[in-house]
């Protein structure tokens, strides 16, 4: 399939589901924020996106969501739990 066909007819696609001013980039943008928002790792969206690196990656779509930094927030917060009743069982 041409470049020129793909994008006529993502455009028109984008326009019968009601985003008419959606480009073929948001597209992709939003697949790799929402996978690495799911916890996919950036190897798997790498691949899947056709990057050749991870860093590329990583450095294109990569933005931190506060979603992703709350549940980054909440695991170090169990570790930190979880380190701490040891200790206590430990000294107890």
């Amino acid at each position: 399939m041409s470049p020129s066909t793909a994008y006529y007819n993502f455009k028109r696609i984008a326009n019968d589901i009601g985003v008419p001013d959606t480009r073929l980039h948001d597209l992709s943008h939003s697949y790799a924020v929402a996978f690495l928002e799911a916890g996919d790792d950036i190897k798997t969206v790498q691949s899947n996106l056709g990057h050749h690196t991870a860093s590329f990656t990583l450095d294109v779509y990569g933005h931190v969501t506060a979603q992703m930094q709350q549940a980054s927030a909440d695991r170090m917060d169990a570790y930190i739990c979880t380190i701490s009743e040891a200790k206590r069982e430990n000294e107890g």
